[in-house]
């Protein structure tokens, strides 16, 4: 029997539903095609290349660190019994949650330190520094790259592993040969995500090195900046570029995520 009040609910959720997909979407179109009218007149200003340039160089490296830690970080948390994984588990998720200013804020203390003031003295300036960029990069996305390894290595059948193990395969044979191999697409994946998110980045690294034109000006910053100085053009012109990097990123990393289910599926 069909309820009469089924066919106004279905109604309500589809407007619901509209009006969500135009709230969403209409950002998009905006940075879009405003952005596009922008782009040709600020792409070869002088602040837009260093803008470009130092946001995907310390997006690299920062990228580069983050699998460097998070990959063997990511193997311990899914193959050993740890005792206190729950409790590691909590940390991250409480990190990831909390707002990237207190992040930035966190690290400005810490980098304010009498152990910051010896890395500044030893050639490694952290604070209001390019240095710091890539560290508040690194600490903002270290969590989620973790997450995402884990969740890849978690997908592969231990069984395979352990048989390999009782033919006298050690772990770090094991590793190389099996859980990496299997998982090669979606860390790759996990990696172009990363990167994406480090060249986004802006609250933490406010906190931490600031806002300094053609120093510290990554393109974040220099969208935070035009908006600041009534540049609209500039502004839109670095978020158009960073709506085309994202799209990119996310449509190469969603394609290798299919491709690895598929190669897994009877594995």
């Amino acid at each position: 029997m069909r309820h009469p009040d089924r066919r106004g609910f279905q109604i309500l959720c589809g407007i619901l539903t509209i009006f969500a997909i135009l709230l969403i979407g209409s950002n998009i179109l905006i940075i879009t095609f405003r952005g596009m009218r922008s782009l040709p007149e600020c792409v070869s200003h002088p602040e837009t290349l260093f803008a470009i340039r130092l946001s995907i160089r310390s997006a690299c490296i920062s990228t580069l660190l983050c699998f460097l830690l998070a990959v063997p970080t990511a193997y311990t948390l899914t193959r050993s019994r740890l005792p206190l994984r729950p409790l590691i588990g909590m940390i991250l998720e409480l990190t990831m949650s909390l707002p990237y200013i207190v992040l930035g804020l966190s690290l400005l203390i810490l980098f304010s330190s009498p152990a910051g003031k010896w890395l500044k003295a030893m050639g490694f300036p952290v604070v209001f520094s390019q240095n710091g960029i890539i560290m508040a990069q690194l600490v903002v996305n270290l969590p989620f790259a973790i997450n995402l390894v884990s969740a890849a290595f978690q997908s592969v059948d231990q069984k395979l592993e352990y048989v390999a193990g009782l033919l006298g395969a050690p772990p770090a044979l094991r590793f190389f040969t099996i859980l990496l191999p299997l998982q090669r697409n979606s860390l790759i994946s996990a990696l172009i995500l990363v990167w994406s998110r480090a060249l986004g980045e802006f609250g933490a690294t406010l906190m931490l090195v600031g806002v300094t034109r053609m120093k510290t000006e990554t393109l974040p910053a220099s969208i935070y900046l035009d908006v600041s100085t009534n540049e609209l053009s500039g502004a839109l012109a670095s978020a158009f570029i960073l709506l085309l990097i994202s799209a990119v990123s996310l449509g190469l990393a969603n394609f290798l995520t299919r491709v690895n289910r598929k190669q897994t599926r009877y594995v």
